[in-house]
Formats: structure tokens, sequence, C-alpha cells
């Protein structure tokens, strides 16, 4: 299992957190991605990170303000994001896969629950 945590309120320009943490199983051969779904909108691929750390992946709009990272001693996954603004407002999801391309929602097998992240203007 996946447990998506860390989400909350914040106001532009501010920073938050998640965290990924996984239970009942090892995911240090698992990449880990995160996934946001705004209301109203399709789910959107985020940030991937490879299963050893070495890999990492940005979509466009967020890249070089959030920083994906991995301890997989603590079998957990960060998602650190900066320099938020409204656009960034969705629930944030984590999910982990043994193949497959990372930007590609289909290629996870496990999905954590979802944690609600709220830019104020």
């Amino acid at each position: 299992q996946l447990q998506a945590s860390g989400g909350g309120l914040v106001q532009a320009g501010g920073s938050l957190r998640l965290s990924c943490a996984a239970s009942g199983r090892t995911f240090s051969s698992y990449g880990v991605g995160w996934f946001r779904q705004a209301p109203g909108k399709e789910r959107e691929f985020v940030a991937d990170i490879s299963w050893s750390g070495a890999g990492t992946y940005y979509a466009d709009s967020v890249k070089g303000r959030f920083t994906i990272s991995r301890d997989n001693a603590k079998n957990t996954v960060y998602l650190q994001m900066n320099s938020m603004n409204p656009d960034d407002t969705a629930v944030y999801y984590c999910a982990a896969r043994k193949w497959g391309r990372g930007t590609d929602s289909l290629s996870y097998e496990y999905w954590g629950q979802g944690t609600l992240v709220t830019v104020s203007s």
C-alpha cells in the first residue's frame, strides 16, 4: 500500500512537502511517480523517480519548482514543492511501477489515496 500525506493550504509563493510512504511491500525496486488531478480536469503527470533515485523527470509545468526524491531505507518518496501558485491546486497521488514509461499513468500498478493541496492567491 501507498500512503500520500503532507497536503494542505498554502499561499502562493509558498512551499509544501508531500510524502509517499509504502507499507506491506518494499518499493525500493519500483519507480515512483506523482500525479495530480485538479477539479474538473484529467489526472496529469507531475514527476517521476527511478527505483535507485538516479533518474528523475518532471512535467514542464513544475520543472525548476518541484523536486522528487526518495529514501529507500524509509520506503518513502518525497515531493518538495516550492514557489507554488494557484494552478498547483489539486489532489496529488503517488503511484509505483515496475516497468513502463513513468509519465504514463497506465504503467503504475499501485496507487495511494491522494492528498489535497490548495494554493491560495
